[in-house]
């Protein structure tokens, strides 16, 4: 155990209380590895977010088996209070809790704490480590920018200065998935700007903004083929504003080029397709280019291999599983893109991979998942039900019409052939992509409900078999957040150009502030499905070039909306492992999943079936989830088929996406 997280466990001796308030202004006890560690030692963390949902679940789950001599779902509980100060808590709390106060100001007395709170909580474990190793004294706002750059991030902005160091340490925190937090890239920007080398760069962007990196690597790799006589025919992710300035990155540069290499491999950057021959470039930088198909299936098994070696290891983050989805995704994206003849040689490399990181996923599942719910949303939601709250905070930031668009059923894989679309259809279109955990079992019923409500499953249990009651949840989810009902809209079904004329109307309204908006057409292509997976993308790229998916957009940024896409769900191929004929024993009959009321049902299932139970915190206690193992599902053996419900990557990790437009983006 870490030297950080025992020094936050010595605060919550178990043996002292049954509850605890922790004041925790700073979410320091909101990290999974924390509440996992907490979780083991018998403490069960619960946000006090909702006064009168926290009652209900102390008293119902918690207060009541105590007074029984019982433990309850846990020998303690930590109400955590996202504030300094507790005085406002009800009487009966402050009499029986135990309290703790925790604050980065105690916790990182040598460096200032107007910095550290503004660094990510990923950060906090390695920057308490380092301090206790290099912070020989107490640091200002600036030796503490340049203390977390050198010991965190591993950059020294006094050395940056050629162009190849520059581009070296963008690609490399870029690959990472380690963007600098604004306070620390502004700093290495007012180090290095104003060197002839960097002119005209917007250094801040380049080291804080991912998509906006990616956009000007990809416009400046276009550039460098048609230097090289290969003008690439890809239009890239977001259209090029004549304002900007395509710099000369040295991309032959070794420190810059192996990495240049890895972001083609694994889907971060895009190859172009080039027009005429390539004999101009050297043979490293075709990579970057693709003069043939056979090209590309050669590109997406070397991107598989690598990922086969580095798939997230038992203490992974959820970032590291976020980050796998996507680069999983690429990888078979592009799979699905090649002629069923390329597609065979190199079949089974993709499939062991998907296998291989379902496996990891199910260990690191029991183990983490039930801490997701927990976690912190004002970066991005982590799992579907924090959606609605991400929302609002957007709402308080300035983003007055909000627009959710839950594509329902897409899987990562299908989301970026979408992108790839639009790249080439409308261009002008910006993506700032990240993902996020849907709820298990991976059923809309599920998933979908509390991605519209943003409660737990738990909380929904009347309902939790429909979806009849989204409209009024999502209702109800904003008007406790300070909306009317008449400027809250919900629709569903929509899946064709002609239905955007009415959905048009709808939200030309100007008291609508937030508009949440289901897309079926994905998951009615998967529940049609007879040709697998690569079927379903030939569909998905059909609709695509209907142009439904950039006039729903274009439409909604016409209306001063702010976009946001995700999915309640994915979807994954599988194969049946046979029927269970159980009569009316499930209550729910998902091909990958089954759920009982009650756990003599539950454990009616037979012994030879290749099917596994799982404790998920957060469902209702009699709504019981029996997965199928693997990749299989409850149909016939040896069956094909297209599903959802269960425990793979494509299933439960989907995307969250923000739309915006390059006119929009400056």
């Amino acid at each position: 155990m870490s030297r950080w997280i025992e020094r936050i466990l010595k605060e919550f001796p178990s043996e002292l209380s049954r509850l605890w308030i922790a004041a925790d202004p700073d979410d320091v006890l909101l990290d999974e590895q924390v509440l996992a560690s907490l979780r083991s030692r018998g403490f069960e963390v619960l946000p006090f977010e909702d006064s009168v949902a926290f009652r209900a679940d102390y008293e119902q789950r918690y207060h009541a088996a105590w007074d029984c001599g019982g433990t309850g779902p846990a020998a303690a509980l930590v109400l955590h209070l996202r504030s300094g100060t507790i005085d406002e808590l009800p009487w009966d709390y402050l009499r029986d809790g135990r309290r703790v106060s925790l604050s980065l100001a105690d916790l990182f007395p040598k460096l200032s704490y107007g910095v550290v709170r503004q660094i990510g909580s990923e950060h906090l474990e390695a920057l308490f480590d380092s301090q206790a190793k290099h912070a020989a004294q107490t640091l200002g706002d600036a030796g503490t920018k340049d203390f977390i750059l050198t010991h965190i991030f591993g950059v020294s902005p006094y050395l940056i200065a050629r162009p190849e160091a520059l581009w070296r340490e963008l690609l490399r925190l870029h690959f990472s998935d380690k963007v600098l937090p604004p306070v620390l890239a502004s700093h290495v920007a007012s180090v290095i700007d104003g060197q002839g080398a960097f002119n005209g760069l917007l250094l801040d962007k380049l080291f804080s903004s991912k998509v906006y990196f990616l956009r000007v690597v990809q416009d400046a790799w276009e550039q460098f083929l048609a230097q090289n006589g290969a003008a690439g025919s890809r239009p890239v992710n977001a259209a090029r504003s004549d304002r900007d300035a395509v710099p000369e990155i040295p991309f032959a540069h070794p420190d810059v080029r192996v990495l240049v290499d890895s972001m083609f491999l694994d889907g971060t950057l895009h190859p172009l397709a080039i027009e005429g021959q390539s004999a101009g470039l050297p043979d490293w930088a075709k990579i970057g280019i693709v003069e043939d198909p056979e090209a590309l299936a050669k590109l997406v098994a070397e991107g598989a291999s690598r990922l086969a070696d580095s798939l997230p290891g038992a203490d992974a983050s959820h970032r590291d599983w976020a980050l796998l989805s996507r680069r999983l995704g690429e990888v078979v994206s592009r799979f699905h893109g090649l002629t069923p003849t390329l597609a065979g040689p190199i079949g089974n490399q993709v499939l062991d991979v998907q296998r291989a990181a379902d496996n990891r996923l199910r260990e690191w599942v029991a183990a983490y998942y039930a801490d997701l719910p927990s976690l912190p949303t004002a970066k991005g939601p982590v799992m579907v039900h924090h959606v609605p709250r991400f929302l609002s905070l957007r709402r308080d930031a300035g983003e007055v019409r909000v627009a959710l668009l839950v594509f329902d059923g897409l899987a990562m894989d299908q989301w970026i052939q979408i992108r790839e679309c639009l790249a080439q259809r409308a261009p002008a279109l910006i993506f700032e992509e990240t993902a996020c955990f849907a709820w298990l079992p991976t059923l809309t019923s599920v998933s979908r409900q509390a991605l519209f409500s943003g409660l737990k499953p738990r909380e929904f249990a009347n309902t939790i078999e429909t979806t009849a009651q989204e409209p009024a949840l999502w209702s109800r989810f904003w008007q406790g957040h300070g909306l009317r009902a008449n400027e809250v809209l919900y629709r569903k079904g929509i899946k064709r150009t002609e239905q955007l004329s009415e959905l048009e109307t709808a939200i030309a309204d100007p008291t609508i502030k937030v508009a949440g908006i289901v897309v079926d057409t994905v998951d009615e292509i998967v529940h049609g499905a007879i040709f697998g997976k690569r079927g379903i993308a030939n569909q998905i790229a059909s609709w695509c070039e209907s142009g439904f998916v950039e006039q729903l957009f274009v439409m909604l940024l016409d209306k001063g909306f702010h976009i946001y896409l995700t999915a309640d769900h994915g979807n994954v191929e599988a194969v049946g492992i046979g029927r269970l004929n159980q009569g009316v024993a499930t209550e729910l009959r998902g091909e990958r999943v089954r759920t009982y009321r009650s756990e003599t049902l539950a454990s009616s299932t037979p012994g030879d079936v290749d099917a596994f139970r799982l404790d998920i915190g957060g469902l209702p206690p009699d709504f019981l989830p029996l997965f199928a193992g693997g990749r299989g599902a409850f149909v016939q053996k040896g069956e094909p088929i297209v599903a959802h419900g269960g425990l793979s990557v494509e299933e439960l990790i989907v995307p969250f996406v923000k739309v915006t437009h390059t006119s929009t983006s400056k």
